[in-house]
């Protein structure tokens, strides 16, 4: 007898998190495992956000504190978006929650209603389409093509949205593609919904600090939909933060305070010492801070050296991502090959047959919306990288 809920069997596993596991799983049983499956940053936290948290311990930082964050916190956030990105906001339109992801669900439930329509560009990261789910509402995919960066259109935008529209989600630098969209382009997605004032703009910009072409842009700049975009952020990615589970949003007050009476039921606050952390964080200017520039330089050579290496690998197209520390190859050339008895028929066959063969763990585009997909992360040293792709080459030169 199923006795779960509706809700819990229409929810899809994260794969992403699902080859992480069994990437584990192989590794515990005594397989040289790589893993190129996961999104974290492999550098270590800052030191001096560090002994911001060491800090907060012996002050005795172990409190509740208020669901939205402290406002410290939330100042510091405001003054961040400032600083870093020309934004307006007062600390009562900051929630601080556990992680990017809460404030993407936080927003989502907040907005949509069962039969509302959100318009996602695809690829897409695995957890908006789950997430657009447990609120009842309908993703409606806008297609991306390698040849165009992964990039969508201002008139595929016009041409998607309906009466049901609600929400456009997205994210720049984004996972798992790294596009980035340029002001320009954000401009023109901003004229779009400016007719469209029914339209929220949930804008996911956790990859900001990891852009290898210059100043990032935010569709939130723009002041005729500024108070329809719901900003989301975080430590994870920029900061090596990933184990310490904060990220934030910026929106309307109306939102934001829909978004604080939601968390205070489900969570509440996050960890009183991260938030402590975080302030320090929020404090530091990217562009002084030695540790970010140097994994920003470090993603950015293992980019380069990634696509040199792939390149020498036939049948598999590449394009040149702009952030973020994945590549998502095109690797339609292999369906239809096998090798002894297996074939494979789609990305989710090859990532497996990688995995079980090679020992790489690497995700299926499926996951992101881009069947004929892969991603691979480069967040992994050098030596690493290096193994990774040797094994993966010599695994589909067996394929014929």
């Amino acid at each position: 007898m199923n006795y779960l809920s509706d809700r819990i069997n229409l929810l899809a596993e994260s794969e992403t998190l699902a080859m992480t596991r069994r990437s584990r799983e192989l590794r515990a049983q005594g397989f040289d495992v790589i893993n190129l499956s996961i999104g974290e940053p492999d550098f270590d936290t800052p030191d001096h956000v560090k002994e911001a948290a060491k800090e907060a311990i012996d002050q005795n930082y172990s409190h509740y504190t208020p669901v939205p964050g402290y406002p410290e916190l939330r100042q510091a956030i405001a003054n961040k978006l400032k600083r870093d990105n020309g934004l307006d906001y007062v600390a009562e339109q900051i929630v601080v929650s556990t992680g990017a992801k809460q404030s993407l669900a936080n927003a989502i439930l907040s907005l949509v209603n069962p039969g509302d329509e959100v318009l996602i560009p695809a690829p897409y990261w695995v957890s908006y389409k789950e997430i657009i789910k447990l609120a009842g509402g309908k993703g409606v995919f806008i297609e991306g093509s390698i040849q165009a960066d992964f990039k969508v259109t201002p008139e595929q935008i016009e041409a998607a949205i309906t009466p049901a529209t609600k929400v456009f989600m997205f994210s720049s630098p984004c996972n798992p593609s790294g596009t980035v969209y340029t002001y320009d382009e954000l401009k023109a997605f901003a004229d779009v919904f400016a007719l469209h004032p029914q339209v929220f703009i949930i804008s996911d910009e956790i990859y900001e600090n990891i852009n290898f072409n210059g100043k990032h842009q935010s569709i939130a700049s723009f002041e005729n939909i500024h108070d329809r975009v719901i900003l989301i952020n975080g430590l994870s990615k920029g900061f090596a933060m990933t184990g310490w589970r904060l990220g934030y949003m910026a929106a309307n007050k109306e939102i934001a305070k829909a978004c604080d009476k939601l968390q205070g039921q489900i969570t509440s606050a996050t960890c009183s010492i991260t938030q402590r952390a975080a302030i320090v964080a929020m404090n530091t200017n990217p562009a002084d801070s030695p540790e970010i520039k140097m994994m920003v330089e470090a993603f950015k050579y293992r980019r380069n050296l990634a696509i040199s290496l792939l390149h020498e690998t036939p049948g598999i197209k590449i394009n040149v991502p702009d952030g973020a520390f994945y590549l998502f190859p095109d690797v339609t050339s292999y369906f239809g090959k096998s090798v002894g008895d297996r074939v494979i028929l789609s990305g989710s066959d090859l990532c497996d047959y990688i995995l079980d063969t090679a020992f790489v763990a690497i995700v299926p585009g499926v996951a992101f919306g881009s069947p004929d997909c892969i991603r691979i992360s480069y967040a992994t040293s050098e030596d690493n990288l290096r193994e990774a792709i040797k094994r993966i080459k010599e695994a589909l030169a067996k394929l014929k």
